[in-house]
């Protein structure tokens, strides 16, 4: 009896989800060049195919992730070809007015992880129509791109590995499936500094011992984030997070600071996001890059569709290497020249980083602005 009934619930979740692919597909950008009728939106940044150019002064650009939201971003996009569209198509697929919460907020609504991951995302691709407008061959000489956790989705429109409104509707999928993981245990993430003598895994296991001891069956406290060297994010149950703050001089960190984050994103605390994932991915048309895409999990290239949908539901439970990611771009033989940078999307942290992690690289860094027209 509860077998079925389970087996009912589950066939008529996949059905929906069938039905709100449908209808992304409906709304999606057509990859063939010519606009979607439903949704009128030509894009051309995300149309064509590129042919792969030696990356001496070309391009890589970079999609920030959850955390880099505020409220007003989007505001000086909206005069570009294709944003009022793209914020049509997600209202459609959000079932919500995603451009009203970017502009106007509240606040409160839009840090929430199920507003934040469709909004960052959205507004990111919208900065791409900027920057391809005012810089176009920003966008033509594009070799390689990268994006922090939910920015890897915007990544991979860029590169034309997933349509825009069904990469939305799995972005949509993936926020609201971590944000009922989130719900189900105290937990939260850490932004640590430390200093070279830090161990931050052996920090971990000292923070899951303290939790044992207060009775906490499997504590989970591991490293959700390599930022840059001695920045780290780690993440866990609220308990070990504590402990870590708490013993932040004898663990050799020089900074803690609480993200404003519902849950322990990129740990083991959020397998329980990975099936609805899984199962969206398994619907939504899939094509290999045709760029250099940077996977978190490990900060390898993309290189096929089925590596494409493996990696993204592990990303979830993986922590985010984008250290390593950044070394991998951009790395170069003695005298070779970097490429241009552009940060697309709210928020400079990606170009902090990309500043404590390559000094060199950072120099040719810019970042397009989200929030005024000049």
């Amino acid at each position: 009896m509860l077998a079925s009934k389970v087996a009912s619930m589950a066939a008529a979740s996949r059905q929906k989800v069938r039905s709100l692919i449908s209808l992304s597909r409906r709304l999606s950008i057509d990859q063939s060049g010519s606009p979607d009728s439903s949704s009128g939106i030509q894009s051309p940044v995300v149309q064509k195919r590129r042919p792969r150019k030696d990356p001496t002064g070309c391009s890589v650009l970079l999609f920030p992730g959850q955390g880099s939201q505020f409220v007003g971003m989007g505001r000086g996009l909206l005069k570009y070809p294709n944003v009022k569209e793209m914020f049509s198509v997600a209202q459609k697929v959000l079932g919500y007015d995603l451009l009203s919460l970017c502009l106007e907020g509240p606040e409160e609504e839009l840090q929430k992880t199920v507003h934040c991951q469709p909004a960052v995302f959205v507004t990111s691709l919208a900065a791409v129509e900027r920057l391809h407008q005012e810089n176009p061959k920003a966008v033509e000489t594009c070799v390689a791109a990268a994006g922090f956790s939910v920015g890897e989705f915007a990544a991979l429109v860029f590169s034309g590995a997933l349509n825009f409104a069904e990469a939305l509707y799995a972005v949509k999928v993936r926020a609201e499936a971590m944000q009922k993981a989130s719900e189900l245990v105290p937990s939260g993430m850490l932004s640590v500094v430390g200093r070279p003598q830090a161990q931050y895994k052996y920090a971990c296991v000292q923070a899951k011992e303290h939790c044992k001891g207060l009775g906490l069956q499997d504590p989970v406290c591991s490293v959700a984030s390599y930022l840059f060297p001695d920045g780290r994010v780690i993440a866990g149950h609220q308990q070990a997070l504590d402990f870590l703050q708490q013993n932040s001089r004898h663990l050799h960190f020089i900074r803690t600071k609480p993200l404003p984050v519902s849950g322990a994103f990129h740990t083991e605390l959020m397998a329980s996001a990975t099936e609805p994932l899984r199962d969206v991915l398994r619907q939504v048309e899939v094509r290999r890059p045709e760029i250099s895409v940077y996977s978190n999990v490990d900060g390898k290239r993309y290189m096929s569709e089925s590596h494409v949908r493996r990696q993204l539901v592990k990303q979830l439970v993986s922590p985010v290497k984008w250290e390593q990611t950044l070394h991998e771009i951009y790395e170069r033989t003695q005298g070779e020249r970097f490429p241009h940078t552009y940060e697309v999307g709210p928020g400079k942290q990606l170009g902090a980083t990309l500043q404590r992690c390559n000094r060199k690289a950072s120099q040719m860094y810019k970042h397009v602005e989200v929030t005024m027209y000049e």
